[in-house]
C-alpha cells in the first residue's frame, strides 16, 4: 500500500506541483486548502506525513502544527513545514512547534522526492 501524504496548502499551483511530483513517485496524496480542512482531514485519514504551508488563509500554519502535535491528535506523524519564509524564520517555527523538518519554496522538483522521503516513516 502506498504511503499517504497530506498536503495542507492554499496555493493551487503549489499544491498541484507537489501532488504531481509525489504521485509520480507512487505516493497517495490528500490535499486540504485551509488549516481547518487540513486538521479535519489529518485526523480522519491518519496520513504517514503532513506537508504544511505556514501561510494559510484561515488558521495560521503555526496553529495547525501546534494542534497536530498535541496528545490525542497526531503527535507521532511527521509534520514538515513547506514555506517561502526565510530559512532562519522557518527553522524557528520548526523548533517551536515540534515539526520534523523544513522544505523551502519554491520547491525544487529535482530534489523534492528525496527531501520528502527523508521524513517518511520506514515500513518493514
Amino acid at each position: 500500500m502506498a504511503q499517504r501524504i497530506l498536503i495542507i496548502e492554499d496555493n493551487p499551483k503549489n499544491a498541484r506541483l507537489m501532488r504531481r511530483v509525489l504521485e509520480k513517485a507512487n505516493y497517495q496524496i490528500l490535499h486540504a486548502e485551509s488549516g481547518e480542512a487540513g486538521l479535519e482531514l489529518a485526523i480522519d485519514a491518519q496520513p504517514d506525513l503532513i506537508l504544511l504551508d505556514l501561510g494559510l488563509p484561515d488558521v495560521d500554519g503555526q496553529v495547525v502544527a501546534g494542534m497536530l502535535k498535541q496528545p490525542g491528535a497526531l503527535p507521532e506523524t511527521p509534520v514538515i513545514v513547506v514555506t517561502a519564509w526565510p530559512q532562519e524564520t522557518a527553522m524557528q517555527m520548526v523548533a517551536a512547534y515540534n515539526c520534523e523538518g523544513y522544505i523551502p519554496k519554491p520547491i525544487d522538483t529535482r530534489t523534492f522526492i528525496d527531501q520528502v522521503a527523508r521524513y517518511l516513516p520506514q515500513r518493514p
